[in-house]
Parts: structure tokens; C-alpha cells; sequence
């Protein structure tokens, strides 16, 4: 407790820590804000500006810029339908239609209230787990991981809408993509035709600006006019994004589960942010009454996904600090630089590092709370931009749609895949197919069959009948029953209605 005390008051009181915290702010979001450049790039442009910095002092900075990230990732989500990052893109799917009816505000404020909060949430989850640590993390086999992932895969169930069939052959069609790689255990090419950018798998990023933000473009360019169908608002005051903060306290019960449940997964390794926001939102609409309304502007859509955008960096950073083992790609990069900065990630952190371990935990509540502050006072003039003509919004978002498509990785052929997976993507929009799917099945596609190979290699087919494999394959058939058993409760309600 004493040392709890002692660390919060070093970083509230310091002024070079705050100096610094509110530098790395604006930079966090204004990565995130930019799609394509996302917390990855940010730490390694941002590396050769901490050498010769104090050690706690480098790190604060550098954690506090990739901290709030995903909550500047909301504003091109929300207001253009294109990701800032590869994780804000769960939150297109309900925060772009809340944009298009005129509720770009009540979106970004609850984006805002659902970043704070989750990024809080996610710095107190890591101090509540500290005690626990070690056999938590260590209680998650590969076993796990698979049917982890194989729950996640569940969702596409969940995000298709009225046709069953159609989302689950677009969720079919993403995980067939994800195999597009060199094979992760014999390192032999599968469907790569020699093509090196196809080595590392199709970039998620480039995947979900052709989905959404392509066809999105071509139809706003169609129909003409602004992002904004409504002629009712003409403009909106701070109440209305006060309104969208107010609504993640009124889906408080929603804010804290998905909370949880993207710190649990950030502490996983190797499952990512991805994973985090698309199960939380799949988990929203699973519990929801009305799941119906998801996909066409449900604010619960946008809180599910930021908060597990924010919360996940708590949960990341445990194998991160105590096992030297990165909980997401962007951690990777953060232990880099942690090691460069003379901090040694590892066991010995638990004796002998526990003061920076605890500064790092209040610089995650600080740095997401600086963010409110900063995305609040700018949030208005951000949802004024749906009013403007499309014609003049339309070249600056495909702009920035191949200019993160070719950055996400560096490779030029991205920008073909761009186009090639953007006139899928206008294919799927024109008939009403669902899209969510597909990038469900690319992102958990290699997690689960590496986690697959992995658990046969370790136990054979005998895997599935660990507890542990029983419990998680009981939540698999649990979900899915569940999900089949509302859709026939809700059909014969329509039907009793219509009688």
C-alpha cells in the first residue's frame, strides 16, 4: 500500500513526468487518429527521442503516447468508416451508421467514455492481479488458446444478422484467408505464388480499409451529398458528446464486462487487440435484448470494442513486465524500448522492480484520463466534419486508405490487395451481406491453428478432454445454443405480433 501511495504521488507530483505525459497524449492520439500508423509506429518513431532519458522517464513517455492510441483510432472510425488501427475496427460497424444519422457526437462521446473508462479499468485490473500473477498466465496452454479462439469464431453466428448462411460463408472466406502465409511450424509457402509481402499473411489493416472504408467511400460518392444523412442537425453542441460519455454509465454492467474481458485477453499473449475488440463486441451483442439493432447504430457497438481497445494495454502488460514476453505485437516493440531504456522485464520484477511496475501502472490511469481531457475539448469540431460534402471528404480518406494500406507493412502490393478486397467489399455492402465475419475469421484464423498444431504436438487428440478444454468446449456449445435459442424466441414473438 505504502508503495501504491508513494508511486502515484511521484507521478502526479513530478513535473517532468507530467511534462511528459501531456506531450505523449496529443502524439498517442494523433497516431491513432492517422490510419495506418497506429502505437507500433509511434514507439519506433519515437524511440530515437527517449535516448539518454531517465529510465522511468522514457518508459512513462513512451507507455503514456501508446496507451491512448486506440482512443484517438476512434475519430477516422467513427467519423469516415476507416480505422486509425487495426483494433478500432469493431467500432465502424455501429460508430459509422451512428455518424451517418447525425449522432457523430453521442459517438465520440461515448468512444471517449469508453476509453477512459477502459483504459482505468485495465491499469486497476493489472494492480488487482499482481498478487496472482504467475499462475494465472501460466494456466493458459495452448489448448486454451485454440478454443479461445474457436469461441471468438462462434461470433460470426452472432454477427450475421437475419442470414446465418451468408455470415458464416463470409466468415469462411476470412479464415481461408488467413492461411495465406508461409506455414508458422514447416515454414513452407502456402498460396503466396512466391510473393513475398504474402509471407507474414494478409495485413488485417489493408483487409479492413478495403472492406469498409472503400465501399463505404464509393457509396457516400454515389449517393452524393455528406457523411450525415440527416438534414434535421445541422450542427451539434458538447452536451450531445457528454450525452455519448453519460451512455457508457448507462451501460455501466456492459462497460465493466468488456472491460474484463479485453484485460484477460490482453494478459493472454499472443491474442492481441484484434481478438479483444471483436470478442467484446460479439459479446455485446450476445447479451443484448435487441441484437438486432447492432450494425445499424447501436451505442453499445461502439463502448464493447473501446473499452477493450484500452482496457487490454492493463492486461498486456503483466507477461509483458514479469515474463518478458510481450502480450501484443505493439508491447513487443514497447519491451524493446524498455530494455533499451536499462529496464529488464522478467521474474525479477516482482523483487526488485515493483516502484516502476507501479509508476507504469498510474501512467496507464493518468495518460487515459489526459486523453478525455484532450479528446473532449476537441471532439465537437471533429463531428462537424460529417457535414461536409462528401466530394471534398472522399480523396482525403482513399488517400489515407492507401497510404495505411502501404504503410501497415511497406509493401506496394498491399495497395493492389486494397483494391482487389475493396471490390469484394462493395459486393458485400450492394447485397447486404455481412462484413464483421470476414475479418473474424482472418484475425483468429492463425491464432487458433497455431495454438491447434501446437496442442496436438503436446498431448495429441487427448487435449479436448483437459478441465480445462471441457469448460471452454461447455462455453463454446453453451454460446451457440444460446444464440439459437434466442433467434427461435424471437421469431415466434414476431410471429405472436403478427397475429
Amino acid at each position: 500500500m505504502d508503495l501504491m501511495l508513494s508511486s502515484f504521488l511521484t507521478v502526479v507530483t513530478s513535473p517532468s513526468l507530467m511534462g511528459l505525459m501531456l506531450l505523449a497524449v496529443p502524439i498517442g492520439l494523433f497516431f491513432g487518429a492517422i490510419p495506418g500508423l497506429g502505437g507500433k509506429l509511434g514507439v519506433v518513431l519515437l524511440i530515437p527521442f527517449v535516448f539518454g532519458m531517465e529510465p522511468i522517464a522514457g518508459a512513462v513517455f513512451l507507455l503514456a503516447m501508446h496507451a491512448v492510441v486506440h482512443t484517438g483510432g476512434s475519430i477516422p472510425s467513427i467519423l469516415f468508416g476507416v480505422p486509425g488501427t487495426g483494433p478500432d475496427a469493431a467500432t465502424i460497424v455501429d460508430g459509422f451508421p451512428m455518424a451517418k444519422r447525425g449522432e457523430a457526437g453521442r459517438a465520440l462521446g461515448a468512444s471517449l467514455g469508453a476509453s477512459g473508462v477502459g483504459g482505468v479499468i485495465g491499469a486497476i485490473f493489472l494492480a488487482a492481479m499482481l498478487p496472482i500473477l504467475r499462475p494465472v498466465v501460466l494456466a493458459f496452454s495452448p489448448a486454451e488458446f485454440f478454443l479461445l479462439a474457436l469461441f471468438g469464431i462462434t461470433f460470426i453466428a452472432t454477427l450475421s444478422g437475419a442470414s446465418l448462411r451468408k455470415g458464416l460463408l463470409v466468415g469462411m472466406f476470412g479464415l481461408m484467408l488467413s492461411f495465406v502465409a508461409l506455414d508458422p511450424h514447416t515454414g513452407t509457402q502456402r498460396y503466396t505464388y512466391d510473393m513475398l509481402f504474402l509471407w507474414d499473411g494478409v495485413d488485417v489493416i489493408t483487409a479492413v480499409l478495403g472492406l469498409f472504408a472503400i465501399p463505404e467511400m464509393i457509396g457516400l460518392g454515389a449517393r452524393g451529398g455528406s457523411i450525415a444523412q440527416t438534414t434535421t442537425v445541422a450542427r451539434y453542441s458538447i452536451a450531445q458528446v457528454l450525452d455519448g460519455i453519460i451512455d457508457v454509465f448507462r451501460h455501466f454492467g456492459l462497460t465493466l464486462r468488456t472491460s474484463v474481458i479485453g484485460a484477460v485477453i490482453g494478459m493472454i499473449p499472443g491474442l492481441g487487440g484484434d481478438a479483444a475488440s471483436w470478442i467484446c463486441y460479439g459479446h455485446a451483442v450476445q447479451s443484448s435484448k435487441t441484437p438486432e439493432r447492432f450494425g445499424q447504430g447501436a451505442v453499445e457497438g461502439v463502448i464493447a470494442p473501446e473499452t477493450a481497445n484500452n482496457s487490454k494495454e492493463g492486461g498486456s502488460l503483466l507477461p509483458t513486465l514479469f515474463f518478458g514476453v510481450p502480450g501484443s505485437s505493439g508491447m513487443a516493440i514497447l519491451l524493446g524500448a524498455f530494455i533499451m531504456l536499462g529496464i529488464r522485464p522478467g521474474p525479477a520484477m516482482a523483487l526488485t522492480g515493483m516502484e516502476t511496475v507501479w509508476i507504469l501502472i498510474w501512467t496507464l490511469c493518468v495518460s487515459n484520463l489526459l486523453a478525455v481531457v484532450v479528446f473532449l475539448a476537441m471532439a465537437p469540431a471533429f463531428g462537424m466534419l460529417v457535414y461536409v460534402r462528401g466530394a471534398l471528404i472522399i480523396p482525403f480518406v482513399v488517400t489515407l486508405s492507401f497510404l495505411g494500406a502501404f504503410l501497415s507493412h511497406g509493401a506496394w502490393e498491399n495497395i493492389v490487395l486494397l483494391c482487389v478486397l475493396g471490390v469484394f467489399g462493395v459486393f458485400l455492402r450492394k447485397h447486404r451481406w455481412p462484413r464483421p465475419p470476414f475479418i473474424i475469421g482472418l484475425v483468429l484464423g492463425p491464432i487458433a491453428e497455431d495454438s491447434l498444431h501446437k496442442a496436438m504436438g503436446i498431448w495429441g487428440p487427448t487435449f479436448f478432454l483437459r478441465p480445462q478444454s471441457l469448460a471452454m468446449i461447455a462455453l463454446i456449445v453453451g454460446s451457440i445454443g444460446y444464440y439459437f435459442w434466442r433467434r427461435k424466441r424471437q421469431a415466434a414473438i414476431e410471429v405472436q405480433y403478427d397475429v
